[in-house]
């Protein structure tokens, strides 16, 4: 196969790039924008590969990615491009409208157009997997802890970023139905791992902390949310798209709901056995906690009910939180020159 990965510089698309160039016989084209998130040099370990090609590019732009379509003949395409950082959405809603909602639509269209091209042997084939997130279903209940997302659950989208990536689960949704585009969605909860851009939670906290800087926690620290290993969700998308039912939706979750703030003592606990080596005047890396105003409209609560993908395409995850942060702090401490360069660029 044939396979595009849109947003294939960043932290999932990275992942699953990785995953199938690493364990499959397909062939990945990796179309990206290279925005401040993108960065090649998390696919170093594979650019050399025969079955792996870069193409940047804006999936906005219609001509380009109709070009792609011709030049590559895919036999499927993954979107994990994406605005997807909430707080910047707050600030900043423009370029999340843009690329999660018109971009999707653009895909879509391009999509289409070849689709309705191909051979009947080659439809039967293809997949337009869409790559998206718990965060369309609003927040649960933080006092119902039996309370989890379905596959079922009622869209109730909390910021800009949600709801541009609901919108474009909706458009998704509306190929499938009226044109008959075979899709399939994934919404994911949150993911850790290697090569996560330094923005986020817990790449954030832990680089703060090797470098004595405050670490700050929203509100309380008590929001849940559930973690998933960025490795496991690759390995979960190459089975929906390679086994998944057409027009279905899965939910793909760790199994490990914690709240924000023990997610940082956690955090701080593991630096202190691979890192104890602290910068100047730091006693105890949890010393550095400090809580902010909390962002607007924050969720409270985010938690997966993973069962169909379990039951129907086997999956489920490999790492327990414990095993995946430790994993992710020491690929942090051992991989410096990555992260420095991105905090170096940035300043």
């Amino acid at each position: 196969m044939v396979i595009f990965v849109t947003g294939g510089a960043g932290f999932i698309g990275g992942s699953v790039i990785r995953n199938f160039i690493e364990f499959t016989n397909h062939t990945l084209v990796n179309i990206d924008k290279l925005t401040y998130a993108g960065n090649l040099d998390s696919l170093v370990s594979i650019s050399s590969s025969e079955r792996y090609f870069f193409e940047q590019i804006d999936i906005c732009d219609h001509d380009g990615m109709r070009e792609l379509y011709e030049r590559y003949q895919p036999d499927a395409i993954m979107n994990l491009a994406a605005e997807s950082h909430v707080d910047r959405s707050i600030e900043n809603p423009d370029s999340f409208i843009k690329t999660n909602i018109i971009g999707t639509y653009n895909l879509l269209q391009t999509s289409l157009a070849y689709f309705e091209s191909l051979s009947n042997e080659k439809k039967l084939s293809f997949r337009f997997h869409h790559i998206s997130t718990d965060e369309v279903y609003g927040d649960l209940d933080i006092n119902d802890l039996d309370a989890l997302f379905t596959e079922e659950t009622s869209y109730s989208p909390s910021s800009p970023y949600s709801a541009s990536k609901a919108s474009s689960d909706h458009l998704v949704r509306a190929w499938y139905r009226t044109y008959k585009l075979p899709i399939l969605i994934t919404n994911c909860s949150n993911n850790y791992g290697p090569y996560h851009f330094p923005e986020k939670l817990i790449p954030r906290i832990i680089l703060n902390a090797l470098d004595g800087k405050e670490l700050p926690i929203f509100g309380n620290g008590l929001q849940i949310r559930d973690w998933l290993y960025v490795e496991d969700h690759a390995r979960a998308l190459t089975k929906v798209l390679l086994k998944g039912k057409v027009g279905s939706t899965y939910n793909i979750g760790g199994h490990n709901e914690m709240t924000n703030i023990s997610v940082v003592k956690c955090i701080c606990k593991i630096l202190e056995k691979h890192a104890p080596n602290k910068p100047n005047g730091v006693r105890n890396y949890s010393d550095l906690i400090v809580y902010t105003d909390d962002r607007p409209g924050h969720d409270q609560r985010y938690a997966i009910d993973a069962s169909k993908i379990k039951e129907e395409l086997l999956w489920s995850p490999d790492e327990t939180f414990e095993s995946g942060i430790e994993k992710t702090i020491l690929w942090y401490l051992n991989n410096k020159p990555w992260w420095k360069k991105i905090i170096n660029k940035s300043t």
